[in-house]
């Protein structure tokens, strides 16, 4: 693992909200805004980008929490931009703050976390959970 960036870097991604990212479940579309899963897998992204960069070849990241606070809607349609903070390195722990923005205003933010292992030990533990080999 290298670590080239320093706390307060920033990492970007922009997308457009489909009609997929609503919050729809087994029940039906329960209203069609940017779903909070859709955007906690985006703000992952956004975050991985950082981890990308950082991982060596044989390593990966995986994640390890999301905190979303999700505070105002999009809809199908509206650009959202999402912008990723280091907020700290420690070890093989990456901790990433983030901010998503749509229609000029702040409409969520929270924190994610990866770690960062080999690919030896993200077989292993797979292993160990009770698959494959």
């Amino acid at each position: 693992m290298i670590n080239p960036f320093k706390k307060g870097d920033k990492k970007f991604y922009t997308k457009i909200v489909t009609e997929a990212e609503t919050a729809t479940f087994e029940s039906g579309e329960v209203h069609p805004f940017y779903g909070t899963f859709a955007l906690g897998r985006d703000a992952e992204w956004v975050c991985r980008l950082f981890v990308l960069e950082m991982k060596e070849e044989g390593e990966e990241g995986i994640g390890t929490y999301l905190n979303i606070k999700h505070m105002a809607p999009a809809v199908v349609g509206d650009e959202v931009k999402l912008t990723g903070i280091l907020d700290e390195v420690d070890g093989r722990h990456v901790h990433c703050l983030f901010e998503a923005h749509s229609n000029g205003k702040l409409i969520a933010q929270g924190s994610t976390g990866q770690f960062i292992l080999s690919e030896e030990r993200k077989n292993e533990l797979y292993k160990e959970i009770g698959h494959g080999g």
